[in-house]
């Protein structure tokens, strides 16, 4: 699994509180993972956070999911959980005493699910693994490109450019080979949507928006102000201009 950025891992207060409230509630494969990387977006998809009880309080009276006899939980016991994940769509991964498992609450379905965890699973990288499960169990598809996980530092910054539609001009595909060849990357991911370039030096990635054909992201470290500045300078004299800033 590529690290975009240095992980901040659990402080020691932190670590300390999850071990006492952890009494066979959380996966012991999520805390590992969170104690090695701490919070962050897991391949783009799912934001791994620290248990939050508070957030599914208010959903208890919305009414959002079915409940019948095959349901895990009830509807009063949805605000009695304690979330775990978020994806970047609005669906929830959660934990609830006496739940075998993890619970899957959809932003678009009307059925909570169980997830059930592996015996044993201990080896390193293994709520990776789970985090993969769930998204082929849900989305019924693999995610073919490499695995890569993106810290909180509390330190990111980035600036959006856009490639306007001039003829005469090269695409963002062909931007994307350009940059590849200019500035050689760590990692790369593309399809026929998007296109992300990591780099270690940035800390962070360039992100091209070939669905809409137009739209560059540059994602960067604080500390990596010089790198990002040439790889902006690059962008710029190949045509891309910067959004207003707000």
């Amino acid at each position: 699994m590529y690290i975009v950025s240095e992980p901040v891992g659990l402080s020691e207060v932190h670590r300390q509180q999850l071990e006492a409230e952890n009494t066979g509630l959380y996966p012991q494969t999520y805390l590992q993972f969170l104690q090695q990387y701490g919070e962050g977006t897991y391949r783009g998809w799912m934001n791994v956070q620290l248990p939050d009880p508070e957030v599914l309080r208010p959903f208890a009276g919305y009414g959002l999911w079915e409940h019948d006899d095959d349901s895990p939980i009830t509807e009063q016991q949805i605000g009695e959980c304690t979330a775990i994940g978020t994806t970047v769509d609005g669906d929830f991964l959660a934990v609830y005493p006496g739940v075998d498992g993890l619970l899957w609450l959809p932003r678009h379905a009307e059925q909570i699910q169980v997830i059930p965890l592996p015996p044993g699973g201990q080896e390193e990288g293994s709520y990776a693994l789970i985090l993969d499960g769930i998204y082929r169990k849900m989305y019924g598809r693999e995610q073919e490109e490499s695995a890569y996980y993106e810290p909180w530092t509390g330190t990111r910054q980035h600036f959006f450019l856009r490639m306007p539609p001039r003829q005469g001009r090269v695409n963002l595909t062909e931007l994307a080979a350009m940059c590849r060849d200019e500035f050689p990357p760590d990692l790369f991911i593309e399809n026929p949507y998007i296109c992300c370039l990591f780099y270690r030096e940035l800390g962070g990635y360039i992100r091209l928006n070939l669905a809409n054909g137009q739209e560059v992201a540059v994602f960067f470290e604080q500390a990596a102000g010089q790198v990002s500045a040439r790889m902006k300078e690059w962008l710029l004299s190949k045509g891309c201009e910067l959004y207003p800033e707000d």
